[in-house]
């Protein structure tokens, strides 16, 4: 008798318990169900506009779009002008420091002209005017301008240019710059004038 009073207590608590888990089971699928049913909803709203309503959306998405667009085209050539006036500017003005840095110079040479044309020693007018042009030299060289150097240099077709050729020069000297007759200039490393030179051959 008490096995089986053991075994009718069993089955009541399992049966017991089971109504138990089926409930949460319920909820659960009653929750998966309630969203389902939100977002067809959502989705049946949207579907809902009229052919008119979607029309009114689309033009006015058009609309922004067409209006930033239209800034986006000012803008650009605001800064196509602005770039414009610039260069201009630029090629106007671009000589501007060239023509400060010489003018020193300039009033270096008119107050040695009245003295040269007074002065008895011809020595010190010499002295006078090599310290123009050395000061002359270092105002192009705060500009960026530079002498090509020639002397005892190989000829170099980048840099030199020929105007005659001396013969009879030394084996080592054939090939070289014997003289310079005028002098050539860089301006940032870029050669504005070829020295002209005579070549040993």
């Amino acid at each position: 008798m008490t096995d089986e009073k053991k075994t009718q207590d069993e089955s009541l608590d399992t049966e017991a318990q089971m109504p138990e888990t089926e409930g949460a089971e319920t909820d659960d699928v009653a929750a998966d169900n309630e969203a389902d049913t939100t977002a067809d909803n959502e989705a049946e709203a949207a579907e809902e506009q009229t052919p008119e309503q979607q029309l009114a959306a689309a033009r006015a998405e058009i609309e922004e779009l067409k209006t930033q667009a239209l800034y986006k085209q000012a803008e650009f050539e605001n800064y196509r002008k602005r770039t414009i006036k610039e260069k201009a500017d630029l090629i106007l003005n671009g000589s501007k420091s060239a023509v400060i840095a010489l003018l020193p110079i300039v009033d270096d040479l008119e107050r040695a002209l009245p003295s040269m044309k007074q002065a008895e020693d011809v020595a010190a007018v010499a002295e006078g005017v090599e310290l123009i042009y050395q000061k002359f030299l270092k105002a192009l060289a705060g500009l960026g301008v530079k002498q090509i150097d020639t002397e005892g240099q190989d000829f170099n077709v980048d840099l030199h240019e020929a105007i005659a050729q001396v013969p009879g020069v030394p084996d080592e000297q054939k090939g070289r710059v014997i003289d310079c007759v005028e002098r050539g200039y860089t301006l940032n490393d870029h050669v504005i004038r070829h020295a002209k030179v005579a070549v040993g051959m």
